[in-house]
């Protein structure tokens, strides 16, 4: 069998069939497979000069069982990409070497088993788009709110809270999407009311007990997602954003309401912003 398998590497290799069927085959490791794991590393390897040569601005190297980021070879040559996709692999760690890649605007490392990113990241001076979402971080890296032109970052799914954001994180400033559901914040900063580009704003499924004043002063938030927190109350300066507009979402279910609050989403959103606004409420 094991012959047949080789072959079957050998062919695909040969004959650049980006297709390879081992169904059924009795497989009990991939390593048991001869010339399996040294294609794979070709063929990303491939990738890479492939991108270096055609000058390539994008790079995919989703669900490919990458562990780390050094095992690419000639991956951080490649100064020149805007995009690099990772996610669906088994990476644990960003390596330092993240910093020569300084055109990159897209970095994508959802699903991956990421518990740590090292200060280098804040580097990245184009760096717009962030996804690291469903990771295992914990704790954000001193300096990362020194991403100049960071747009949107996804951190949903993670096991992170109030103390593992770094002093200067408030400094993102060009945010327009912060995506921090499913983590393990109890408390907003007040901070949070520095991000005034912020327009999508999740906060979904935490354990938030309040909502800080500040939040009033996101002024171009078109979408506002707390459903799934431990919220009894609204702060009335919520009453300052538009949020109950056609093209506005504004999701809250799945929270502990006092009885007042709880009986104006029964009537609707509208409902309930009229509420907060009003002198009773106050």
């Amino acid at each position: 069998m094991s012959k047949s398998l080789k072959k079957i590497v050998e062919e695909s290799r040969d004959k650049n069939q980006p297709e390879v069927d081992m169904c059924d085959r009795g497989i009990s490791s991939m390593l048991d497979v001869p010339g399996l794991c040294e294609y794979r590393r070709r063929s990303l390897k491939k990738i890479v000069e492939e991108s270096r040569d055609k000058n390539q601005p994008e790079v995919d190297m989703c669900d490919r069982g990458i562990s780390s980021m050094l095992d690419v070879p000639g991956l951080f040559t490649l100064s020149h990409i805007t995009q690099l996709v990772l996610s669906h692999n088994k990476l644990t760690t960003v390596p330092a070497n993240i910093a020569d890649l300084r055109n990159i605007e897209v970095l994508n490392f959802f699903n991956n088993q990421i518990e740590e990113l090292p200060t280098q990241i804040s580097s990245l001076q184009k760096l717009k788009h962030l996804n690291l979402g469903m990771n295992r971080l914990n704790t954000l890296p001193r300096g990362f709110g020194s991403l100049p032109a960071l747009e949107v970052l996804d951190l949903t799914y993670n096991n992170l809270n109030e103390n593992s954001l770094p002093g200067n994180f408030f400094y993102l400033t060009t945010l327009r999407a912060l995506y921090l559901s499913d983590n393990d914040f109890e408390i907003l900063p007040p901070d949070i009311g520095k991000l005034t580009k912020l327009q999508i704003l999740s906060l979904r499924d935490n354990d938030l007990i309040s909502l800080p004043k500040e939040i009033g002063e996101l002024t171009q938030l078109k979408e506002l997602h707390i459903q799934g927190n431990r919220l009894t109350v609204l702060p009335p300066e919520l009453g300052n954003l538009d949020l109950t507009g056609q093209k506005q979402v504004f999701k809250a279910e799945n929270n502990p309401w006092v009885t007042p609050i709880a009986d104006q989403f029964q009537l609707g959103v509208s409902h309930v912003f009229e509420y907060i606004r009003s002198e009773t409420y106050k």
